[in-house]
């Protein structure tokens, strides 16, 4: 092995972790935010820092496929996030 490689497996590694916090604290605001803003906030969060750990995990295994998941989360994310924010402010989601 090389430095590197060492070098890459300790900066996936310390990504790894990060964003493994994260996403525990976004767990952590999901749980106790006094409003739905801040749930639908971290919701929004968790799936980033999912997508996130979804990308390095492709990284660090050096495949493809990954990817795709990643894109599918990205868009099921953000259609997720639009319609609670909607049935939120609306009480509806489709007019």
């Amino acid at each position: 092995m090389t430095a590197a490689t060492d070098f890459m497996n300790i900066a996936l590694i310390i990504a790894f972790v990060t964003l493994a916090l994260g996403q525990i604290l976004s767990m952590v605001r999901l749980v106790l935010g006094p409003t739905s803003g801040d749930r639908i906030l971290a919701l929004d969060t968790m799936v980033v820092n999912s997508l996130g750990l979804v990308v390095l995990l492709g990284i660090f295994q050096g495949t493809e496929l990954y990817f795709e998941v990643a894109l599918i989360i990205a868009m099921l994310g953000f259609v997720s996030t639009v319609a609670y924010a909607r049935f939120v402010l609306r009480g509806d989601i489709i007019e």
